[in-house]
């Protein structure tokens, strides 16, 4: 650790070396220094984690360099040279035209005719109300009996809220994740329509009970795949902490809210324990019940990695260093290497951890007379015992061309939820949080197949699912 330039763990060796030297100094003194020391040591420790050297996520790290990993440019801001931009275009049937005539009171004395005109587009947007009265014609016969015109099968009350209402309080309240009185606001505001908060979650619940079909697929589809990632976080209902968890890959996303966050939530969900594939994860013990292979998150090797080295760990550095280039030698050989260049980097990487087994960072004493439980081992000595004991799942990557080197697709997948829960501080019931874990699977997998939110809303409340969703419910 090195707040303000200076080496913690220098210092204090230096210190203690200085003080065993001191023959002067009463065992009482030299016990209190001792105290300071480690409660110094504690507090160094505590303060110098952050987003680069532990699972602090950047979110919650203030004072992170937000620059750290950026290499200068020396390139100009804004597109450069080749670079293919967008600007609007004309189109060729606009919504309205305005046609402005030449004032001939300015024009010269003469005989002038037309000739046609030059062409402006302005592109603007509009929020109205639009309201649509039905009027369902009424026949009588001879016999005074009346036969009335069907409504739309979605008409169903005297006055109601139509889809594209309900389409857009969706999108604001599960996808822009608003809070209600925002929605309610941007509602009365700019289209003068007034949207009480039970009508708003009436919406959301609405879209939820539509999606119970879509649930089932998704996973199905996630237990079938090849490759998932597995992630969970703390999330507040009502006050206090539950989980949620999420099971992805580029297509298809699930999340699930828990009371737990083990394995019973897992078998409550029936994703992973179905799943026997490649699951990649951040070395989440509860995973390892289940009979699938694992791959474990290397951007968490790489963060312990570095709180190791910043602790004078030099196999940490070297560790390090090692699994940068395996991952950059995995994308230029398009993905998988050969047998013997996977052999080549196994053999450094096992040489890296004997070294640092048998010198830098030993097995931690015999236990002393008296002492109970196992001896207590430093983070470093944790993470090579579990880099060496794990190594097939810690370089599944190397062999498998679909196995990525990090969890991060989980980890961008669940990063919505975090922000969700930093806008609104909990969710006020477990149903709610049901609802939007539903509604944000639905929103996140349309996403990945190339359908906007939007648009995926709209198919929803009109009743159907979109295409790429009904093609697998036909073939199967």
């Amino acid at each position: 650790m090195k707040p303000n330039k200076i080496s913690m763990n220098a210092t204090i060796a230096e210190v203690e070396a200085l003080l065993e030297k001191e023959k002067n100094i009463s065992p009482a003194l030299k016990a209190a220094i001792k105290i300071l020391i480690v409660l110094i040591t504690m507090f160094d420790k505590r303060l110098g984690v952050n987003s680069e050297n532990s699972n602090k996520s950047p979110a919650e790290d203030k004072n992170r360099d937000r620059d750290s990993n950026r290499k200068k440019s020396d390139k100009k801001p804004g597109g450069q040279n080749g670079h293919v931009g967008t600007k609007l275009m004309k189109v060729a049937e606009p919504d309205r035209v305005e046609e402005i005539k030449v004032d001939r009171r300015r024009l010269p004395k003469g005989q002038y005719r037309d000739v046609g005109y030059e062409s402006r587009q302005v592109f603007d947007i509009e929020f109205s109300r639009v309201i649509t009265e039905y009027r369902a014609q009424i026949l009588e016969d001879q016999d005074g009996v009346r036969f009335t015109a069907d409504f739309p099968q979605a008409v169903k009350n005297s006055v109601q809220y139509g889809s594209e209402v309900k389409v857009n309080s969706v999108y604001m309240s599960q996808f822009q994740l608003l809070p209600y009185n925002r929605i309610q606001d941007q509602f009365a505001d700019q289209m003068s329509l007034p949207l009480s908060t039970g009508t708003i979650f009436n919406f959301n619940q609405e879209a939820y009970e539509l999606l119970e079909q879509f649930d089932e697929i998704v996973k199905k589809q996630l237990a079938e795949s090849q490759l998932a990632h597995a992630d969970e976080t703390g999330i507040n209902v009502n006050k206090k902490r539950i989980w949620l968890h999420s099971a992805s890959n580029e297509k298809w996303t699930h999340f699930y809210p828990h009371q737990k966050r083990g394995g019973e939530a897992m078998d409550e969900i029936g994703i992973i324990p179905k799943f026997k594939g490649v699951l990649c994860h951040d070395h989440w013990k509860p995973y390892y019940k289940y009979s699938c292979l694992h791959a474990l998150c290397n951007a968490h090797h790489i963060r312990e990695l570095t709180c190791a080295e910043e602790d004078h760990q030099q196999w940490a550095t070297s560790m390090k260093a090692l699994l940068l280039e395996m991952n950059k030698a995995v994308d230029e050989a398009g993905g998988k290497l050969s047998l013997d260049a996977t052999a080549i980097y196994r053999n450094k990487y096992r040489e890296i951890l004997k070294q640092a087994d048998e010198k830098e960072c030993p097995p931690p004493a015999n236990k002393e007379k008296g002492q109970r439980g196992r001896a207590k081992k430093s983070k470093s000595r944790n993470l090579l015992e579990r880099l060496r004991d794990f190594e097939n799942d810690t370089l599944r990557f190397l062999d498998v061309s679909y196995v990525p080197f990090t969890n991060n697709q989980g980890e961008n997948d669940i990063r919505m939820t975090k922000v969700q829960q930093k806008i609104s501080g909990c969710f006020r019931s477990m149903e709610g949080a049901y609802i939007f874990c539903r509604i944000r699977d639905y929103l996140s997998t349309c996403r990945k197949n190339n359908v906007a939110a939007t648009e995926a809303l709209r198919i929803l409340f009109g009743g159907k699912l979109p295409s790429f969703v009904c093609d697998i419910v036909n073939s199967s």
